[in-house]
């Protein structure tokens, strides 16, 4: 089972992710032509890596923009898992830029250091346009992250990656201009190689980065698991009332949707629907966790212990969607033998019932070869509300009658709520009974059963008795 958003939902969050991408490109746009104007002006080789480095961003950011367009398109026939993809392509695209960018730093800073004498002027335009660039990359790689984390954006990340190491680079870019300056100003030698050194530092921050962003994009990419999240996942999954066991979870990311999978172990004796039901209930605790997360999830059921004949008996009848109650197993000189009731359609004829019957019983024997004999009471299960009316019977004495009844029954405290109906050709019983809060349930089985008993031996008429036991209010 799995939930997808809205359409409108998926407009209005991937507005919200252009827009914040279309306002990189335009501020990448800016400081790209601030940075080259100045770094060819200056000479600096920390201003020009860092024109490179900006313009690369601009190239990043636009990619980052078509994509974003392209990634928030609904599934179709042909990408039934979404187009969530392209936005890891797009962070390995920008990866490999990112490296390029790296290599030339450190070839020209290297270049500078030890085969070539560059002048640099650390003009106050050289401070201005880093310090500028330092302002417009912290509002933006703020924006970028306020936005990824929102909607869980590869893409959008990997920008605001880029823009917060601009942020660091362009201030250690400022560092070296500033020792460029005091070099001069004091004749301190050492201090001219302060501008390439410091490009050199650029580079290594942006291929720390770079290598963080591109294992992320090529982890998406082979869907690997996110980190963390299968076991955050397994543990709210555990707590969930009537999941006996996670068997298997497999997750993985897909642009900024998580792809969950999820195969749970239940009790064998439930219905469809509560199986169901606890799927949902896991199904909502993980939405919880991620509320645009794709979930399926898998139920098998429970082996039976292996000393727990009845359970196995009734697991087997589920296999084939037998409906069976009032299952008993005794074992008389070593032979265990098995009474069951099975309930069929009650349109059905004597030889098609019979004919479900032995399959039944054969299906016992064949699983459970400890089983010697199978005796199955067939019972019309009830499909239609069939009209009832006050039995033609005197209901004062018929109450009467099963208080006294009850009244002498051991273990009885009080019988009330006496109806009396007749039900076709049937007549039907229904009342309550208090007894004693703290007795064990097979013990209330026993005095019900013995009720019933005497019941239908003062009237024989009466077809069905419906026995109602509550405990004695403590108060």
């Amino acid at each position: 089972m799995s939930t997808y958003q809205g359409t409108s939902a998926l407009n209005e969050y991937g507005r919200e992710k252009q827009a914040v991408a279309l306002s990189s490109v335009a501020a990448a746009i800016l400081l790209t032509t601030l940075k080259m104007a100045v770094g060819l002006l200056t000479g600096s080789l920390g201003v020009l890596s860092e024109a490179l480095h900006s313009g690369l961003d601009l190239v990043a950011a636009t990619i980052t923009y078509l994509t974003v367009r392209v990634s928030d398109k609904p599934a179709d026939s042909q990408h039934p898992f979404g187009h969530g993809k392209i936005e890891h392509i797009s962070a390995f695209i920008e990866t490999g830029l990112l490296f390029l960018t790296c290599a030339w730093i450190i070839w020209e800073a290297v270049r500078r250091l030890f085969f070539r004498d560059v002048h640099v002027e650390p003009s106050l335009w050289a401070f201005g346009v880093m310090f500028i660039s330092i302002t417009i990359d912290t509002f933006r790689s703020r924006a970028l992250f306020r936005v990824a984390r929102k909607y869980n954006s590869q893409a959008l990340e990997a920008d605001a990656l880029h823009f917060s190491t601009d942020v660091y680079s362009s201030t250690v870019v400022v560092l070296g201009l500033i020792l460029v300056y005091v070099a001069e100003q004091r004749n301190i030698h050492w201090l001219r190689d302060a501008d390439p050194v410091a490009a050199l530092v650029v580079a290594g921050i942006v291929v720390y980065i770079t290598l963080r962003l591109g294992k992320r994009s090529v982890d998406a990419l082979v869907d690997a698991a996110p980190s963390g999240i299968s076991s955050l996942i397994a543990e709210t999954v555990s707590r969930v009332s009537g999941v006996l066991s996670l068997d298997r979870i497999r997750t993985r990311q897909s642009g900024s949707r998580l792809f969950v999978d999820l195969r749970l172990t239940l009790a064998s004796n439930i219905s469809l629907e509560h199986a169901e039901s606890v799927a949902d209930v896991v199904e909502a605790e993980v939405h919880h966790l991620f509320p645009t997360a794709d979930v399926v999830i898998h139920t098998t059921p429970q082996e039976p212990a292996s000393g727990d004949l009845v359970s196995k008996i009734r697991a087997v009848a589920h296999r084939r969607n037998f409906l069976v109650h009032e299952v008993t197993a005794y074992a008389v000189d070593g032979r265990v033998n098995v009474h069951l009731d099975l309930e069929v359609d009650p349109r059905l004829r004597l030889a098609e019932a019979h004919d479900r019957a032995t399959q039944l019983e054969s299906d016992i024997k064949e699983n459970l070869p400890e089983v010697n004999e199978v005796n199955v009471h067939l019972e019309p299960l009830l499909v239609a509300v069939e009209t009832g009316n006050e039995a033609r019977l005197d209901h004062l004495a018929v109450e009467r009658k099963l208080e006294d009844l009850a009244r002498e029954t051991a273990g009885v405290l009080d019988c009330h709520s006496v109806e009396v109906h007749q039900v076709g050709g049937n007549v039907v019983v229904r009342l309550h009974c208090t007894l004693e809060p703290n007795l064990p349930i097979a013990k209330v089985h026993d005095i019900t059963e013995t009720l019933e008993f005497k019941f239908r031996q003062a009237f024989p008429q009466i077809s069905k008795i419906s026995i109602h036991a509550e405990p004695q209010d403590r108060a």
